[in-house]
């Protein structure tokens, strides 16, 4: 997978996001909010968000999200989503968006780096703890009523 290459992601690329990050999660189903979301939130501070890209297409994408946590002391980082197209997982795109990830927050002040990942995802699970990520925690949501 020589001719991958991971960047930041830019408002442009969020055509390309919406059609990963739909085949992640039914709850991403309308491209035009998702678009506006997306260029809106792509140069938050404290928020980084990488695309893995083949020959001008994009196969994958990590986004993460720094905040301080009192009960951390400190700044924590958490991947909120990771995707990868079907056809070039297993081939270390995935491993090289997380590690591009981790590089830059080398030379950040942090306390940890957080994921959440459905409890259906097994094969997620398996990747992030062979990447040396370590199963501490659970996580309960609640929808909002409406």
């Amino acid at each position: 997978m020589d001719s991958i290459i991971i960047r930041h992601a830019v408002a442009a690329d969020g055509t390309s996001v919406y059609r990963l990050l739909s085949q992640l999660t039914e709850r991403v189903n309308n491209a035009v909010l998702f678009d506006e979301l997306f260029e809106s939130a792509v140069d938050f501070p404290n928020t980084i968000y990488l695309v893995a890209e083949d020959n001008g297409n994009i196969v994958g994408f990590i986004s993460c999200h720094g905040q301080i946590l009192l009960h951390h002391m400190g700044w924590a980082y958490e991947i909120q989503e990771m995707f990868v197209e079907e056809a070039y997982r297993s081939k270390g795109v995935g491993k090289r968006l997380l590690k591009h990830l981790e590089s830059m927050l080398e030379n950040i002040d942090y306390d940890v780096i957080e994921v959440t990942s459905s409890h259906k995802r097994e094969g997620a699970h398996a990747f992030y703890q062979a990447n040396g990520y370590e199963h501490t925690h659970r996580k309960f949501t609640k929808k909002k009523m409406r």
